[in-house]
């Protein structure tokens, strides 16, 4: 299964549920890819982060920005620095940040007709 599957797979299986039913499973499957970060990997990471910034627990700034900043650019491109600054600031719209709704409002547009490409089919 290649990436863009992995991320479709976990769209169909999560479904936009951002209580903490899954709150455990989305951040250990997130260490465990930061830990065995397969290339190309970057719309399943961003999958990942973005619904550990849905479920709104500051306490995964961490793994977010490790997420960011630290495996490579084009993961770090794919990882909205816009979760990172809503978590640490309470969800509170303010200069460049959007308020946490809106965020999590684009995060579900986009998922939710995602679709993968033929091209990417192995």
């Amino acid at each position: 299964m290649n990436n863009e599957e992995r991320a479709e797979a976990l769209i169909k299986r999560y479904d936009f549920d951002f209580s903490h039913k899954y709150h455990a499973e989305i951040r250990q499957l997130l260490e465990k890819e930061i830990i065995n970060y397969q290339n190309g990997s970057s719309e399943y990471l961003r999958f990942l982060c973005g619904y550990l910034f849905c479920i709104g627990d500051v306490n995964d700034v961490e793994i977010i920005k490790k997420a960011k900043y630290s495996i490579n650019m084009d993961v770090g491109c794919m990882v909205d620095g816009e979760w990172i600054e809503s978590l640490e600031n309470g969800g509170v719209e303010y200069q460049y940040v959007r308020n946490r709704q809106l965020l999590i409002d684009d995060f579900v547009d986009y998922y939710t007709n995602f679709e993968v490409s033929e091209d990417f089919h192995e």
